[in-house]
């Protein structure tokens, strides 16, 4: 079940209040975006995010996007609250649903809010909202479907920015094979910043996939499945205690599972297997 923060709610609690750090500011004043090509929205998938909220929200530029939508997946701290008194649309869950059910409850959300390009980023500040804009412009343009904020420019950069070294080089191997096997050219398959344009919500049938961590790689072989373009722009490495990360046994649990999804895959195309992952939407799961 979910609980979602209406307008009226919003409007009752005295809008949005202005942080005292210097750059702070409330989501009214990133609102109304767009520029009238589409209702743009920001959709993040949100667990235990009080201490990074607002920086990560202050760094959306003013003017960018229509909307905010944060879901809470059973935070334990004061999450929800912050997100209220900044003025965001705000979704509870009554349960923790995990990573990939946060996100199901994201793009169903914004579809139903008439979001013509959707920008997923986590709100724990790893990575740089300033680029939000950049993201819209190449999805409005259609010059992409899809787009992924990648991480790793350089090997310096990115262990600089305090990536683990294990994880550096789990991510190069990793994102090397998934680009052979899927014909791509991605500097980064793993990121946690992306866009998409409303058809590739309409066209993936996510709802089937998984409610965990490998949501993502799920949905970036099924955007090369059903022919949409991807595209990355770099993004700062932000690695830092407050940073959502998964350990190291997760880790390797999400790599395998990664490699299982492209196994399926390829099955699924040889027709050695059916996967409802790669069945159009109106199909039987």
């Amino acid at each position: 079940m979910l609980r979602i923060m209406t307008d009226a709610e919003r409007m009752g609690m005295g809008g949005p209040e202005r942080g005292a750090a210097a750059g702070t500011r409330g989501a009214h004043s990133l609102l109304p975006g767009s520029g009238g090509a589409g209702k743009a929205i920001v959709v993040m998938p949100a667990y235990n995010a009080e201490s990074t909220l607002e920086a990560t929200l202050a760094d959306i530029p003013p003017g960018s996007v229509d909307e905010i939508i944060l879901v809470d997946d059973c935070s334990r701290d004061g999450t929800v609250a912050l997100a209220r008194r900044l003025g965001l649309t705000v979704i509870e869950h009554e349960r923790n649903l995990g990573y990939g059910g946060n996100q199901k409850t994201c793009y169903r959300t914004a579809l139903e809010r008439g979001a013509d390009v959707v920008i997923m980023i986590h709100p724990d500040y790893q990575y740089d909202s300033r680029l939000v804009p950049f993201l819209v412009g190449l999805l409005r343009t259609h010059h992409c479907d899809v787009m992924l904020g990648n991480r790793i420019r350089t090997r310096r950069e990115a262990l600089e920015g305090g990536m683990p070294v294990y994880k550096y080089f789990a991510n190069r191997v990793l994102t090397i094979v998934e680009n052979l096997w899927m014909g791509q050219n991605l500097g980064e398959c793993h990121s946690g910043m992306r866009g998409y344009r409303r058809e590739v919500l309409e066209t993936i049938p996510w709802e089937r996939n998984s409610d965990d961590f490998v949501f993502d790689s799920q949905f970036l072989v099924q955007a090369v499945h059903f022919g949409f373009r991807i595209g990355d722009i770099p993004v700062p490495v932000r690695y830092m205690k407050e940073a959502s990360s998964i350990n190291f046994r997760r880790s390797m649990t999400y790599g395998l599972a990664t490699l299982g999804v492209l196994v399926r895959w390829t099955m699924h195309k040889l027709r050695w297997m059916r996967s409802p992952l790669f069945e159009a939407r109106g199909k039987e799961a």
